[in-house]
């Protein structure tokens, strides 16, 4: 009757049920029902009470639930409303339709804890995510959508233990991979964001998903979805890959030799007409830029970023990020991501910062890409963020590239400044931004300008013949003391920002100026006003802001002491010293130079190479400045304290020191010379030994060949003197006759020929004895003094000898023939008595003579082969015999250099173990100079690190041989 009631809509007799009461109706329905029906419409019940009565349902009813999930597993659909609940039970997601104002605040802060604590309950029984794992499995879409949406919430609620139980179970990732082939766009997307919770900060998944083709799959669904044009899900798919691919050395190994680099190109991708993004494609492509400085962050290790900068250079995306950078109508935080970007992939690679430094603005005149940034940075209406991005993009062009640096600082000499003014460089800009009246400006360009000197002694030196020119009837004053003039004027000038960040760029630009200079070190204190400003700010007692440039000032004092080569008289190291000791104090000094180290700006720069400032106030210290500080801090605390002696000693200790340093290189690379004379001549002898055993098989190879050949021509003679007593033993002589009557024919030819040759023979005989003749009678004749007889009668032997040889030759050869020609007629006349006797018979075996004369034929080929593989064989066998004696030479000559080389690595071991000796005196030397130092106080190496940097100078070495 009360189910009439409530469906007829009638008073209800009684008090209405609790919330608790009917959830614990219903689970008592779905333990104790035998009839699915009924416990499915339960499960119906629970699931449309999960939300409202949240709490109830998770304590009351989670355990009933998952008995359906392991029972019911035949009818999907009481598995997907017992999903469905579980998911609304675990979930935070609150739907504020059912929130009053009043409520939100104290449901929110419940929230939170419900589901961590479900969740706990749930995964304590790790059966059930591997349960849940399973069902994911199933196709049916009222099953598996639930399930990724549960499986989602869990690892929300509790990342870490569920990876750890999706991680030791069997296939576990695996079928979760499967979700981004489902067909269905729906249970793919939330795939991908199941995926996301899966792989955050565990790197064993990370790589799991990796290699399960995680990357082919996304790249698909980003280019299916339209890359940068595409919806949310792109979004998605970037996020799931930078979570792949960050702090993650492996996966992004893997994503580069799988190619997919090259498929990130068309991803940036853009037109002319850049007006009107959507929120969603500015995402997008903020995403992408993301995912590429993942590859190549300074973070990752320097094999793995050079690599993925060649990859992207190769393959033409850094030409399509320049393609973004000089394009017009990009929105601001796309364009500042994107100089980020490029800043990264050129970064510490030559070939990409030589590229950089080939672009051009699409302007007219067209104008490098380096100075429009440039203009970008010192132009103070730009925003902060942009600006930032630029120094960022100048400083990683420079990192590591001096021939960058020498284009930039060469745009300030004077002799390769533009006289017309026409174009603007980027010298011009850095110089414009240093002494503008912005103090941002100010700040960057000097650290602009300081990263341009880095690490760069030759530039240093270079900049100290800048001129600059101040004013109108002036003379030109140089950069260094043009920077020195604005420092001292400090509050004096009327600037816009912060006061102080002036001076701390201009004492950084100076620090690093300085810096293993000496040169600079000595024309900076030839200015006699720079030391005194220098200890007076050291010495006043000023204001928080105002120890900062006092800790710089320290430290530029340190460097002017610390890299003083004593060329002043007045501003010698033991004069500045005492300078320090009379007017600030040691102790003080010190301090003061303590406050660099110990600001928390400080700290913030020496984390990361990128300048990321939150306001352009906290913008103070540079990262590369921060480890100049870090290096030079001790060394100038050392210095302080020492005295005029002890830097006399120390200076003579380093020039001994170098001293000795000279000859054990000098050593070091006599033997390197010798090692490497050594590996030639080693690879000599091997290429000569194989050259010898290869001549050697050739031969024996040959030899056997001849043997075969000669094998096979005995056989040949075997057959053919068979087959001949074959014939003649039947008699059949009148089958020859066709065959016989040809070599008649042929024969006759050939007697014809040597008869003829036989008639010139004897002409050119009579014609010689005709010549004969007149020689002698023109010998007879001539005979009128004893000078001319006696020559021409040595002559006319000499010609009549020459003539009587020929003679000889000729006439042998007559005889030879004539004897040749006998033969044949002899043969000739077998032949015709031979065809007289097989005339008569000739009609009476004309069927067999077709046959004879076919085998006749084949007898003759078969001779004829013969002869010819017989010439052939001897022919062979001359050169061979030629090759035996060339090799056998060869081989004689080989074990005479075999024999002189190893004389000759002998000789050089004999140096060796001399040179050995040698540096074992000076190694005794160096330890007791060595010795001798540390007694004197002076801070010396030790051996392995003297060796580790003999390593890196030999690897060094190395390298430049080979690049040459």
């Amino acid at each position: 009757m009360n189910f009439l009631r409530g469906v007829m809509g009638g008073p209800s007799a009684g008090p209405q049920p609790s919330g608790a009461d009917t959830i614990q109706k219903l689970c008592d329905r779905v333990a104790s029902s035998t009839l699915l029906d009924d416990r499915r419409d339960a499960v119906r019940a629970l699931k449309s009470l999960s939300k409202k009565y949240r709490l109830e349902v998770g304590i009351q009813a989670m355990e009933h639930l998952i008995h359906v999930l392991q029972t019911d597993r035949s009818d999907s659909e009481i598995i997907g409303y017992a999903l469905d609940t579980l998911y609304n039970v675990i979930s935070n997601d609150l739907e504020e339709e059912e929130q009053d104002d009043s409520e939100e605040e104290n449901s929110a802060k419940q929230v939170d804890d419900l589901g961590s604590q479900f969740t706990e309950i749930f995964i304590k029984q790790q059966e059930n995510v591997t349960l849940l794992l399973t069902l994911v499995e199933e196709f049916d879409f009222h099953v598996r959508w639930p399930g990724v949406k549960l499986l989602t919430s869990l690892l929300k609620q509790q990342g870490p233990q569920v990876q750890q139980i999706i991680l030791v179970s069997p296939m576990g990732v695996s079928r979760l991979m499967d979700l981004l082939a489902d067909s269905r766009e729906v249970i793919r997307n939330d795939g991908v964001l199941l995926l996301q919770q899966l792989t955050k900060s565990n790197a064993a998944i990370q790589k799991i998903v990796a290699f399960e083709n995680a990357f082919e799959r996304l790249l698909d669904i980003i280019t299916e979805e339209g890359n940068s044009d595409g919806g949310i899900v792109v979004e998605d798919c970037l996020l799931l890959l930078q979570n792949l691919l960050k702090n993650n050395n492996s996966n992004q190994n893997f994503f580069k030799e799988g190619s997919y680099i090259q498929r990130m190109k068309p991803w940036f991708e853009v037109g002319d007409d850049n007006c009107g993004w959507s929120a969603q494609k500015v995402t997008n492509l903020h995403l992408m830029l993301q995912l590429v400085r993942v590859l190549v962050s300074p973070t990752n290790p320097p094999g793995a970023t050079s690599s993925c900068q060649k990859a992207m250079f190769h393959c033409g995306l850094l030409q399509q990020l320049c393609t973004i950078l000089m394009a017009t109508g990009v929105p601001a935080d796309i364009l500042t991501e994107t100089i980020n970007t490029v800043s990264e992939v050129i970064r510490g690679c030559q070939t990409n910062q030589d590229y950089f430094a080939s672009v051009n603005a699409p302007s007219n005149p067209p104008r490098p890409a380096i100075v429009v940034l440039l203009m970008s940075m010192v132009n103070e209406r730009q925003p902060f963020v942009l600006r930032c991005a630029v120094l960022y993009c100048f400083q990683c062009f420079l990192y590591k590239n001096q021939k960058g640096q020498g284009e930039i600082v060469s745009t300030l000499l004077p002799s390769t400044i533009d006289a017309t003014g026409n174009s603007v460089s980027a010298g011009q800009l850095l110089c414009g931004g240093l002494f503008s009246t912005d103090s941002l400006s100010n700040w960057c360009a000097a650290v602009a300008l300081a990263h341009a000197l880095q690490e760069n002694a030759t530039l240093k030196e270079q900049l100290l013949r800048v001129q600059l020119a101040t004013s109108i009837g002036n003379p030109p004053v140089s950069l260094l003391q043009q920077c020195t003039n604005i420092l001292s004027q400090g509050d004096k000038i009327d600037r816009r920002g912060s006061k102080v960040q002036t001076r701390v760029g201009l004492l950084m630009l100076l620090c690093t100026w300085l810096s293993n200079c000496s040169i600079a070190v000595t024309h900076f204190l030839h200015n006699p006003a720079n030391v005194p400003f220098l200890t007076g700010q050291i010495a006043e007692n000023l204001g928080e802001e105002e120890q900062l440039v006092q800790g710089l000032c320290a430290l530029l004092l340190g460097i002017s002491i610390y890299y003083n080569d004593n060329s002043l008289e007045n501003y010698r190291k033991e004069k500045l010293k005492q300078l320090i000791e009379k007017r600030i104090g040691r102790e003080n000094f010190i301090e003061k130079l303590g406050f660099i180290s110990k600001h928390e700006l400080y700290s913030r720069a020496a984390q990361k190479p990128q300048p990321s400032f939150s306001s352009p106030d906290h913008m103070m210290f540079d990262h590369e400045f921060t480890k100049l500080v870090k290096e030079l801090e001790g060394v100038i605390s050392k210095a302080i304290y020492k005295s005029s002696e002890e830097d006399k000693k120390e200076e003579e200790v380093k020039k001994t020191l170098e001293q000795h340093d000279n000859i054990v290189t000098h050593y070091k690379k006599v033997i390197r010379e010798q090692d490497q004379e050594l590996e030639e001549l080693k690879q000599r002898i091997n290429t000569l030994t194989s050259q010898n055993e290869q001549l050697q098989a050739t031969v024996t190879q040959q030899v056997s060949q001849i043997q075969q050949h000669k094998d096979q021509y005995n056989l040949l003679k075997v057959q053919l003197g068979k087959d001949t007593q074959h014939h003649n033993s039947h008699g059949e002589t009148f089958q020859m006759n066709g065959i016989q009557t040809e070599e008649v024919s042929k024969l006759k030819e050939e007697l014809e020929e040597w008869k003829n040759k036989h008639e010139l023979l004897q002409g050119q005989l009579k014609e010689k004895d005709s010549v004969i003749e007149k020689l002698n009678s023109s010998q007879l004749e001539m005979g009128t003094t004893e000078q001319s007889s006696q020559t021409s009668k040595f002559g006319g032997l000499e010609h009549n000898n020459e003539l009587q040889k020929e003679l000889e030759m000729l006439r042998s050869q007559i005889q030879l023939q004539s004897a040749e020609i006998s033969k044949l007629q002899m043969e000739n006349q077998k032949l015709q008595v031979m065809t007289t006797t097989a005339d008569p018979m000739l009609g009476d075996s004309g069927a067999t003579a077709a046959t004879s004369s076919e085998l006749e034929g084949r007898l003759e080929q078969e001779i004829k082969e013969l002869k010819s593989e017989v010439k052939a064989l001897s022919e062979e066998k001359e050169s061979l015999k030629q090759h035996l004696d060339s090799s056998s030479s060869t081989v004689a000559i080989l074990q005479d250099e075999k024999s002189k080389l190893q004389r000759e690595v002998a000789e050089s071991k004999k140096e060796q173990d001399d040179l050995l000796v040698l540096l074992a005196d000076q190694d005794q030397k160096i330890s007791a100079l060595k010795i001798k130092l540390k007694d004197l106080g002076v801070p010396v190496e030790d051996e392995d690190d003297t060796e580790s940097g003999d390593q890196g100078d030999e690897d060094e070495d190395g390298d430049e041989e080979e690049q040459d």
